[in-house]
């Protein structure tokens, strides 16, 4: 691995976590971006999420990625520079590397202790790998480092989170990733199905209560680094399927009348109101092309389950759209 991690100026993810928890209190819909989950406690509640019974889409896209990497590999060719937007944990990243005869590794993440650990891990297993961690919010342009080679890259965006994006937010993210990986890069996605509302809103309000303490990790990381007073126990998790939209929505929302400060500003919520803190757009094959068209790529093969609950597509780089 390379010795030195790629990190932004510490305040800079400060004051993006802080304006935009403000912006989004303050609002008369309050809204606070899902990316702000992800502090090292967020990062692990997520992982223990991954393993409930009701929640799905991880085992289902680990059991696609172990049929479909041999031909991703054929595909994609030899030599690829591998670079995961949002790695996390990598729990699903041997599965392609095991296959892909990559030349360098970049994963991406904003928790950066938790990329941290998940490197140390990929490099025993894989000691002969160049690993260029890159601590950044893969939503906006991320400078790589100077030693990643600027041809033959591979894109690998798995676990739908792609979802958690407006249609608008979701292209201008696949047009930047286009820009990254190239006019001969290839992208490795994971897109979450539509399916019976049931079977959703039960992978997103688990028996256990584990998704609603990630959930709330939120207002404990607002407490603890924006010197908030929010009270956990004023709120509760909420999880609720909107047809119209095709997508999951969370929220937080207050048991009762609270009064509360954040970074030294006064901020009330009346018992029902919420602050939306997620959504899960789920697709079908007509709208993921779609999606993926708008962004600058063309889909090449779509791998599924025989449950048909996830999709894993491979598409490549469309001629004359990047910039």
């Amino acid at each position: 691995m390379d010795a030195a991690t790629v990190r932004p100026a510490q305040s800079d993810l400060e004051q993006a976590f802080r304006r935009d928890v403000l912006g989004g209190l303050s609002r008369g819909r309050k809204a606070i971006p899902a990316r702000w989950f992800y502090d090292r406690a967020g990062s692990e509640l997520f992982e223990r999420i991954t393993a409930l019974p009701e929640y799905y889409p991880t085992r289902t896209e680990i059991g696609i990625l172990r049929v479909c990497a041999p031909d991703v590999a054929r595909r994609a060719g030899e030599g690829r520079v591998v670079i995961e937007f949002g790695a996390g944990s990598a729990t699903k990243t041997p599965l392609l590397l095991d296959r892909i005869d990559a030349r360098a590794y970049v994963p991406i993440d904003i928790s950066g202790a938790f990329l941290r650990d998940s490197c140390r891990t990929l490099a025993e297993r894989f000691p002969a790998l160049q690993i260029f961690p890159v601590e950044a919010d893969f939503m906006h342009p991320v400078c790589l480092p100077a030693k990643v080679p600027g041809d033959h890259r591979l894109g690998f965006f798995p676990g739908s989170t792609i979802g958690n994006m407006e249609h608008e937010p979701a292209i201008g993210l696949l047009r930047a990733m286009r820009e990254t990986l190239g006019d001969d890069g290839m992208l490795l996605i994971g897109m979450d199905r539509i399916k019976d509302p049931l079977v959703l809103e039960q992978a997103y309000d688990d028996s256990a209560g584990v998704t609603a303490q990630f959930n709330l990790n939120l207002i404990r990381r607002i407490n603890r680094e924006l010197d908030g007073t929010m009270p956990v126990d004023a709120f509760r998790h909420k999880a609720v399927w909107n047809a119209p939209c095709a997508r999951i929505e969370m929220y937080l929302e207050a048991r009762r009348d609270i009064n509360f400060e954040v970074s030294g500003q006064h901020f009330t919520m009346d018992a029902g109101e919420t602050i939306h803190t997620e959504n899960s757009h789920k697709y079908d094959e007509a709208s993921a092309g779609r999606i993926l068209r708008a962004g600058g790529w063309e889909p090449v093969e779509t791998y599924g389950d025989a449950d048909g609950l996830f999709m894993v597509i491979l598409a490549r780089a469309a001629s004359g759209q990047e910039g």
